[in-house]
């Protein structure tokens, strides 16, 4: 009997707990319901979420070929349309690094003008491939610089008639110095021009464009006025003879041979081919003046210039020598600090130019 009045109250009980909490449930849906256009009201109307756009971005397939042998080169890919010519450049030297920004001419066409590092690619281009002709401008600049003085060494050689007196150039008989010296000073330049075509590497820093006129004035200027004093029918002989041009031009042979060693040694700094490491002497006793100085190039340049000086014994051959040697110290002393950065422990107790002084 108690156990079903127990049950029946338990029973009740629930139905009472369940009433209270729907009524609860609603009351609280009903908060729900009454709040919201409150907070519709208060917050204005509902912002929709903005898309996000997707920017496609077009890329560009640049196909360099040889400007003379229209031989593809290499392709510079994944060009977008804000790119410059610069920015071609720069890919085109990760691609080829013994080709420089500074050295490369581009052309959209064969014997047309060369592009402006400012342009894009996308002003020039009509397809997604384009194709750019390529044109090595450190070999023409310094092809030019170094072609004149050897022209022009050899008309005041040939003593032209608008140049000097023909009566006076055929009573006066030529001293041996003068051929001597038209040998050398054509050497020279020719060792010049081939080790330009196949040994020499531009710097990165040198602007070839900028520096032609400059360059082409300078050599080709002191070259005519040099060339005007020695092959002169009036020119005097060295005071000391035969003895002082003999001795001078063997030192001056010496200078050439070993610059070009030295330039070759650059040019291929080790076995491997890399620049990881700064070039060292090897079995070639032209390379031994690395013990002694960073750049042996110019102490050998300048000792054949001075050789040349001694043996012609020229005011202009000198002024020239003291303004190359002037250039190349500065030159020296730039890349020495270079190499104290970088091969440290390869250039102590070395000099820079010249031995234990320079």
């Amino acid at each position: 009997m108690f156990k079903k009045q127990k049950s029946v109250a338990s029973e009740c009980k629930r139905e009472v707990f369940s009433q209270g909490g729907t009524r609860s449930i609603q009351k609280n849906d009903m908060r729900n319901f009454q709040s919201f256009p409150q907070l519709v009201l208060s917050g204005g109307p509902l912002k929709s979420t903005p898309a996000v756009k997707q920017s496609k971005t077009t890329h560009f397939e640049i196909e360099i070929l040889d400007a003379q042998t229209r031989k593809q080169i290499c392709i510079v890919d994944k060009v977008t349309q804000t790119s410059t010519i610069h920015d071609v450049k720069q890919k085109f030297h990760k691609a080829c690094p013994k080709w420089y920004p500074s050295r490369v001419g581009l052309q959209l066409e064969r014997g047309g003008p060369f592009l402006k590092d400012y342009i894009t690619i996308q002003s020039v281009a009509a397809s997604s491939i384009v194709t750019l002709y390529f044109t090595d401008l450190g070999q023409q600049v310094f092809l030019a610089e170094y072609t004149g003085p050897l022209l022009i060494y050899f008309l005041f050689y040939l003593r032209i008639p608008y140049i000097y007196d023909m009566k006076e150039s055929s009573r006066r008989s030529r001293h041996p110095v003068v051929h001597l010296a038209c040998f050398c000073h054509c050497m020279h330049y020719t060792r010049y021009l081939l080790e330009t075509l196949f040994v020499h590497k531009i710097s990165a820093g040198h602007t070839p464009l900028k520096n032609l006129i400059k360059g082409c004035a300078f050599y080709w200027g002191f070259t005519s006025w040099i060339a005007y004093y020695v092959n002169h029918p009036r020119y005097t002989p060295p005071s000391f003879g035969n003895r002082q041009v003999t001795v001078s031009a063997i030192n001056f042979l010496i200078c050439e041979a070993g610059n070009h060693f030295i330039n070759v040694v650059l040019a291929h700094p080790n076995h491997t081919g890399t620049n990881a490491c700064f070039p060292s002497p090897n079995y070639n006793p032209f390379t031994w003046m690395f013990f002694l100085v960073s750049c042996p190039n110019y102490t050998y340049e300048i000792g054949s210039w001075i050789s040349f000086t001694v043996m012609t014994q020229t005011l202009p051959v000198g002024i020239f020598t003291l303004m190359m040697s002037i250039q190349m110290s500065l030159w020296a002393q730039k890349k020495h600090k270079i190499y104290l950065k970088k091969f440290n422990s390869c250039m102590h107790r070395k000099s820079a130019m010249i031995p234990f002084i320079l």
